[in-house]
């Protein structure tokens, strides 16, 4: 027994050894990077369902190797009803390696007036997993499942377990990037109408985004999407520039 703990150790040694340099090459390479942005949208629809008018969306993140840290938002500039001016704030901490991620996200969109400590009544917590296949075969997949909370049981008080899938397809037309999808709830959650149950087809969008170039060094992305929702017996058209 004490030559085979010898053995290993001397193998493990042997390794460490050879991989050190590697390992800390990727440390080297390995920074911590902070990503700023806002859209200024027309109108903000989620997964095919209206939520407000002309919206500003911030975002944050601080990455380093494949782990992030982000926060999303979103304010109406609609004063019409003060005791509820839409606001939403969300916190993602993700992981993503050789095209596979995988995220847990804590969406709050209460209201600007709510308080934002009423955790179970007004949180919702969702699981992702997702997939991109790269440039030679642009297509990204993506299952996003609530997992608790009050806001996500039905009328009867049991988890729904609420989850919305979806495939992207990114492609060009001469200086327009378009990306084509589909979004889809295999069964009944807090994306279908009250009158609809079980599998339901959520999304069919078109978005493409140009660069509207202002000055010889800047640019502005400016995109259009389309958006049907055949399960919300409704569709949109949205604008937006990202800043």
């Amino acid at each position: 027994m004490a030559k085979r703990f010898r053995f290993e150790k001397k193998r493990i040694t042997l390794m460490t050894a050879l991989l050190l340099p590697s390992f800390i090459t990727a440390q080297e390479d390995t920074k911590l990077e902070v990503s700023a942005g806002a859209d200024l949208v027309s109108s903000y629809v989620w997964r095919g369902i209206y939520q407000t008018g002309v919206s500003l969306q911030p975002a944050l993140t601080l990455s380093y190797g494949g782990l992030s840290l982000g926060v999303w938002g979103s304010t109406d500039f609609s004063t019409a009803d003060q005791a509820y001016i839409p606001k939403e704030f969300d916190v993602t901490l993700g992981y993503e390696a050789g095209g596979f991620s995988i995220g847990v996200t804590d969406y709050w969109w209460a209201g600007e007036t709510a308080p934002y400590g009423e955790y179970t009544a007004s949180h919702f917590i969702e699981g992702s997993i997702g997939y991109g296949f790269g440039e030679a075969f642009p297509l990204s997949l993506s299952w996003s499942t609530m997992l608790g909370l009050d806001g996500d049981k039905n009328a009867n008080g049991k988890q729904q377990y609420s989850t919305f899938a979806s495939a992207g397809y990114d492609f060009k037309v001469k200086d327009v990037a378009l990306t084509a999808s589909i979004g889809v709830s295999p069964w009944t959650g807090i994306y279908h109408k009250a009158d609809t149950k079980g599998f339901v087809l959520s999304t069919l969008s078109l978005k493409a985004t140009k660069e509207i170039k202002i000055t010889d060094s800047f640019s502005l992305p400016v995109f259009v999407e389309t958006i049907v929702a055949p399960n919300q017996d409704n569709a949109f058209l949205v604008i937006g520039v990202s800043l």
